[in-house]
């Protein structure tokens, strides 16, 4: 598992920038409609942050997970962390396709 890989090795890794990953992990705090909050989302934020990178938000919210199954919703679950300071923080886009 990539958290689990990037948590044991987290000290051996410096000048992170920007991670960008589709984690699979489904939130409330990126998808807002989806009600429930995980517990790897919580991993997920706690190893962003010792690399002091942040939730990166794009320009436009759209559905990056599309279902074949009707009772299930569309959802976004694409991340983008990167430093605050750059250029690109809240200030990108996320291409369904």
């Amino acid at each position: 598992m990539a958290l689990k890989y990037l948590k044991n090795t987290k000290a051996n890794i410096n000048n992170v920038l920007i991670v960008i990953e589709d984690f699979n992990i489904r939130d409330s705090l990126w998808d807002p409609l989806f009600l429930n909050h995980s517990i790897h989302s919580e991993l997920l934020i706690e190893i962003a942050d010792s690399f002091q990178l942040g939730i990166s938000n794009p320009t436009s919210q759209v559905f990056t997970r599309y279902t074949n199954n009707q009772d299930n919703s569309n959802s976004t679950i694409d991340l983008m962390f990167s430093q605050p300071t750059l250029n690109e923080f809240d200030n990108h886009a996320i291409h369904p396709e």
